[in-house]
């Protein structure tokens, strides 16, 4: 009983090279899995993640899309060449996503491929092993540490002050990394804005090294905030 879980739906039997005919029924079985594998994925990527309605909706509905899609196709080569080239349209009507947010699609695509080809059992236990394990990994944090410490800071400070190495002996107490990415003057040109990328040692610190830098801008404006350029990379 357990084996023909993990049967495909459309298997006529050993030998056999043509697609096999597909039935109402066996459609609507595929059909509504995939609904229930998007609905499972939709629902932990909700968990502890931002997230928009309409991604939600789409990630819940794109397995039974891909499904359809393979049963469709059904063995027809020159038709499954058309439809990968279809598919690779849609990235160029997208705009750029997150690596989770491309993760989770590239999952719902796999799951729905896989009960599109019949291996309902496989498609769930896919689903729901790769979903587990994604939520194991956000729950621990087992990579989030290092991304908690990067900062993108502003620096305020006055034009008769020589910027090139006044902070340099601060930057390399509490931080493992500094660049300054950008000189920017403003008020007339009475004050210049710094721009730094850091990786701190210790989050748990970053006060006592704000305090430091104060002393030595003349008390005026220090930004800090996460590292901007992070959010365009995968």
């Amino acid at each position: 009983m357990l084996d023909k879980l993990f049967n495909g739906v459309f298997d006529t039997g050993a030998g056999t090279t043509a697609a096999a005919s597909i039935g109402l029924a066996d459609f609507l079985v595929c059909v509504g899995s995939a609904l229930v594998i998007g609905l499972i994925l939709a629902g932990f990527y909700m968990y502890r993640s931002r997230y928009t309605t309409s991604f939600i909706a789409t990630l819940a509905l794109l397995p039974a899309v891909v499904c359809v899609v393979i049963m469709m196709v059904n063995g027809n080569i020159g038709t499954g060449i058309a439809v990968a080239g279809a598919f690779s349209l849609v990235r160029f009507r997208s705009v750029p996503g997150t690596a989770k947010e491309i993760g989770s699609i590239f999952l719902a695509m796999g799951t729905g491929l896989v009960a599109g080809m019949g291996y309902i059992g496989y498609a769930f236990l896919c689903a729901l092993i790769l979903r587990f394990a994604g939520a194991l990994f956000n729950r621990l944090d087992l990579f989030g540490r290092k991304g908690s410490l990067y900062r993108t800071m502003r620096i305020t400070i006055p034009e008769d002050l020589d910027y090139t190495g006044v902070f340099e002996s601060v930057f390399s107490e509490y931080t493992s990394d500094h660049k300054l990415i950008a000189v920017k003057t403003t008020n007339m040109g009475s004050l210049f804005k710094l721009t730094y990328d850091l990786t701190l040692r210790d989050a748990g610190l970053e006060k006592e090294m704000i305090d430091k830098l104060r002393c030595r801008n003349g008390n005026l404006e220090i930004t800090v905030s996460q590292q901007e350029t992070a959010v365009n990379t995968l």
